[in-house]
């Protein structure tokens, strides 16, 4: 698989994914938005991060042993 291929392939996934999410628990997810606004920014950035590193973290392991 080319690297554009498991790119759009990852986007979809990530599209799949967050709409189940949406239709199946939308009350949930409201929730999970008015906690998000409640949060100060500092720690809504640090999630984000930590966030983006661990995925990071999973893209070069499924690259380098997959």
């Amino acid at each position: 698989m080319n690297m554009l291929c498991m790119i759009i392939f990852s986007i979809g996934l990530l599209f799949a994914i967050e709409g189940l999410l949406y239709a199946l628990a939308p009350d949930f997810m409201k929730r999970m938005a008015e906690l998000l606004l409640s949060l100060p920014s500092d720690a809504i950035r640090q999630n984000g991060i930590l966030a983006a590193a661990l995925g990071a973290v999973l893209i070069y392991i499924s690259a380098r042993f997959f």
